[in-house]
């Protein structure tokens, strides 16, 4: 008898803490960041400049910013703890952040506030039926994709995005894994999903978007790179030097940086239509990288490194970095000052 009752207690209290725990749970996309003690040594992915302002992103929704130059960061509260991957200001004041969980947010103060303008779940749903439409109307190459929509709906909020760019205040393209991309003109209230129109019927992982004036580049699996052709309203295959994964990519002017595993690098110097492979000085994965005021160019590494090549050189040359950690990003802070980002937070660093 004792057995009995203390068989059926222990189960009602089995019972209790797995419903009380599955109440209480709630993912990432319902849960706001922590504020952390040592956020700037916390894992930080993406770092950028906006005006006078640093904005870095991380882990757990880790947003941090710096008005001197990387000397003091402040961490400002985000609505969502999905790791942050990557974040850009196409104006002072417009900025936005994307990663895990396919999540899209969007600051209109310069970073100091962040709202949530798009998820993962809300993405599949707004796939699915901008491509039920279309197959509606008897488009085939909708049709034929429906499948894969269904099945991205189904999976639920999993796909990350992996980069963002706005070319302005008001038309910008996120992309992520699985050839993942929308795009908007009116500042992220509406989106329409790119996704049979990136040459990419592999769906390979698109890891990078960048413009410069009016075009945007994207780069990603097996030597993957692509041009916004705006007449036809998609990205266009453009030549490509190398078949192996790009991380990142540069722009300015007519001159195109794309760089990513085994250390390769390579730079167009007519918008992508021919390539010369430069000398990188490292085996490591090449992960982020910028350019500079007076127009060098500056990449960071996995393995801690930070390379810096002049204009018109094909020789990247290391520089002395204080603490080294597996780099992510990397930003200009101040004249030939630099800030980076990583495993272990983010540093800042003189460049001669």
């Amino acid at each position: 008898m004792l057995s009995k009752i203390l068989k059926t207690s222990l189960c009602f209290i089995f019972m209790t803490c797995w419903v009380t725990t599955a109440q209480a749970f709630k993912g990432p996309l319902e849960t706001p960041a922590s504020m952390k003690l040592h956020a700037t040594t916390s894992q930080l992915t993406a770092v950028t400049r906006n005006g006078n302002r640093l904005a870095a992103v991380g882990a757990r929704g880790l947003v941090l910013l710096s008005d001197d130059n990387g000397k003091k960061w402040q961490q400002v509260a985000v609505p969502v703890s999905s790791n942050l991957v990557s974040v850009q200001f196409p104006v002072p004041d417009q900025g936005w952040a994307v990663g895990h969980d396919g999540v899209v947010l969007h600051s209109g103060d310069g970073g100091r506030t962040w709202s949530k303008q798009l998820d993962g779940n809300q993405v599949a749903k707004i796939m699915l039926k901008h491509y039920e439409k279309l197959a509606a109307e008897g488009d085939a190459a909708a049709s034929k994709i429906l499948p894969d929509i269904q099945r991205i709906l189904q999976e639920g909020a999993d796909k990350p995005f992996m980069d963002v760019w706005f070319l302005d205040e008001k038309e910008g393209f996120v992309a992520g894994a699985f050839n993942l991309i929308m795009h908007t003109t009116d500042a992220g209230k509406t989106w329409v999903p790119l996704f049979e129109r990136t040459d990419n019927p592999k769906n390979l992982h698109i890891y990078a978007l960048k413009g410069v004036g009016k075009e945007v580049y994207l780069a990603g699996e097996m030597g993957m790179l692509r041009r916004w052709d705006r007449a036809s309203q998609r990205f266009v295959t453009i030549a490509s030097p190398y078949k192996g994964t790009f991380f990142g990519l540069l722009a300015k002017d007519t001159t195109i940086l794309a760089f990513g595993l085994r250390g390769n690098a390579f730079r167009s110097s007519d918008r992508g239509n021919t390539w010369r492979k430069l000398n990188t000085n490292t085996t490591a994965g090449l992960t982020g990288g910028t350019f500079l005021d007076d127009g060098r160019a500056v990449l960071v590494s996995q393995d801690g490194q930070v390379l810096v090549i002049d204009v018109g050189s094909e020789t990247f040359v290391p520089a002395k970095v204080s603490s080294p950690m597996a780099f992510s990003s990397v930003a200009p802070a101040g004249k030939n000052g630099i800030v980076a980002v990583g495993s272990r937070g983010v540093i800042t660093e003189s460049l001669k």
